[in-house]
């Protein structure tokens, strides 16, 4: 009776022993099994699951989930060659057009020296504003898709030591004449520690420019602009013309909030998106009480 008892117990033992060693193995290739799909979906290597475990259920489930991740990675190899493609070509298109409307600004220039009448001179006036704003648009075309395809070479991933105080008091100077014109006085409060950074100079200054453009559409008549010790650049400034949503999609491509504008891509805060991402740092906006801020951190 005593064998009996001692045979049932070390049975259940076993039992315990198995049941807790196998629930550690389905421990285990569950977390492999996140890991991996975590980091496939999260960066764009086609890393596919594998597992340890020799449990027939887990090694079902990770081949189900690899044959899902390679349809995903497949789809994304095609957006991405189709963006690329669409940047290349929009590239192409711009780089095209800048040779003639170069072109026509000199015949322009030409007429402008030509005895004209009332009318003539009036019209020719016309067609240079309306020839320079294309060719405006143009440009700004052709460094977004520069500034955003890989294959075109873009400049923002390369860098050297840049201070970021004299790059964005030079920024601020730039405009100075622009934003007074629009009787806009900036509130300039910019760290005296030097912010120093491995960045592109050239790019930066885009990055800058073009948020302070931004302000120059939509403020209501004030700007404040800070750098912080940290690498943190903030531009704020009251536009009683945005709101939550449109603040939203600032950062989109081609996006305006005046739809029938005709002197703007709604390229620039892209642009500005684009090359900040390539230098690894972050650009984000928010809408709060009236007042949209843009805020640039470069960290150390």
């Amino acid at each position: 009776m005593e064998f009996w008892l001692w045979l049932t117990v070390f049975i259940l033992l076993a039992a315990v022993l198995y049941l807790a060693v196998s629930l550690c193995l389905i421990r285990k290739s569950a977390e492999e099994i996140l890991n991996t799909l975590e980091d496939s979906l999260s960066s764009n290597t086609n890393v596919l699951i594998s597992i340890s475990s020799r449990d027939h259920s887990m090694r079902k489930l990770a081949d189900r989930l690899n044959k899902e991740l390679k349809k995903l990675n497949y789809e994304r190899r095609r957006y991405q060659m189709g963006d690329w493609e669409l940047k290349d070509t929009i590239t192409g298109i711009s780089h095209d057009l800048r040779t003639p409307l170069t072109a026509v600004c000199g015949y322009l220039d030409l007429l402008d020296k030509e005895d004209l009448s009332g009318d003539a001179a009036r019209y020719l006036k016309i067609i240079r504003s309306r020839t320079m704003t294309l060719r405006q648009l143009t440009e700004e075309l052709f460094r977004y898709t520069v500034s955003a395809c890989p294959t075109s070479g873009g400049s923002g991933s390369s860098g050297d030591p840049v201070i970021l105080n004299r790059v964005l008091e030079d920024s601020i100077s730039t405009f100075y004449a622009a934003l007074i014109s629009r009787k806009i006085t900036p509130e300039i409060c910019i760290c005296e520690e030097k912010v120093s950074r491995i960045l592109n100079r050239s790019a930066l200054s885009r990055i800058f420019g073009n948020i302070i453009s931004n302000a120059l559409k939509y403020s209501d008549g004030d700007l404040r602009i800070t750098l912080e010790g940290n690498g943190t650049v903030t531009f704020s400034n009251h536009a009683s013309r945005l709101d939550e949503v449109k603040v939203g999609r600032l950062f989109d491509r081609f996006y305006t909030v005046e739809t029938a504008s005709q002197e703007s891509t709604g390229l620039g805060l892209s642009i500005a998106r684009a090359l900040t991402g390539q230098m690894h740092g972050t650009i984000t906006a928010e809408y709060e009480n009236g007042v949209l801020t843009v805020r640039v951190v470069f960290p150390d």
